[in-house]
C-alpha cells in the first residue's frame, strides 16, 4: 500500500497547498503594511537620526534665551498695572481693597459685569443676595461691608441732567459781519 494514492491523501497534500498559499498570502500583505508605515515615517526617522545634537553650553544658551523671553513676556502683561487710577487687566477702579474685590467678585463673572452698571449701596446689596439665592455665591463674610463700600462708591448711579441754564444777560454778545 506504500505506492497507492488514496483520495484522503490527495485531499490533505491540497488542504496543505492551501494553506501555504493562504500563509504567503498573509505575509505578502503584512509585508505591503510595513512597506507603508515605513515610508510613512521614514521622513520622521530620517530627520531623527541627522538631528543636531547640542553640547551642553548650547543647551544653556538657549534654557536662558528662553527665561528671558518669559521674563518679558510677563513684564509685558504687568498685571498689576494701573493707569489714571484703572486697573489694566481688570477695568476696576484702583483701590486699597481691590485684590479682595478682585478674589471675590471675578472668580465667578467678568470685571466688566461690574464696570457696566451702577447702583446704590441697597442696589448692589440686593444684587449680591440675588447671586447667593439663584448664582450659588456663598456669604461674604467680613469681606461683604467691604465690597458694598467699593462698588458704592465708585460705582453708584451718576446724575446727568440737563446743562445748566444759561444766563443770557451775563453772555458777550457779538455782531458777525453779514453781507
Amino acid at each position: 500500500m506504500k505506492g497507492k494514492e488514496t483520495a484522503e491523501s490527495r485531499e490533505g497534500t491540497t488542504d496543505n497547498l492551501w494553506g501555504m498559499y493562504i500563509n504567503l498570502l498573509y505575509v505578502i500583505v503584512l509585508s505591503v503594511i510595513l512597506l507603508f508605515v515605513y515610508m510613512a515615517v521614514r521622513t520622521d526617522i530620517d530627520s531623527y537620526l541627522n538631528r543636531k545634537i547640542y553640547s551642553a553650553e548650547e543647551l544653556a544658551a538657549f534654557q536662558q534665551e528662553a527665561e528671558a523671553r518669559e521674563r518679558s513676556r510677563v513684564a509685558e502683561m504687568n498685571w498689576d498695572k494701573v493707569v489714571d487710577g484703572i486697573h489694566i487687566r481688570t477695568g476696576l477702579h484702583d483701590d486699597e481693597n481691590l485684590q479682595i474685590i478682585i478674589g471675590t467678585c471675578t472668580s465667578c463673572h467678568s470685571a466688566k459685569l461690574i464696570t457696566q452698571n451702577s447702583a446704590s449701596r441697597d442696589g448692589w446689596k440686593s444684587m449680591i443676595r440675588w447671586m447667593q439665592e439663584t448664582q450659588g455665591l456663598g456669604q461674604l463674610g467680613k469681606n461683604e461691608p467691604v465690597v458694598l463700600d467699593y462698588l458704592a462708591k465708585y460705582y453708584a448711579p451718576v446724575e446727568t441732567g440737563r446743562r445748566k441754564t444759561l444766563d443770557m444777560a451775563e453772555i458777550e454778545w457779538y455782531e458777525l459781519d453779514g453781507e
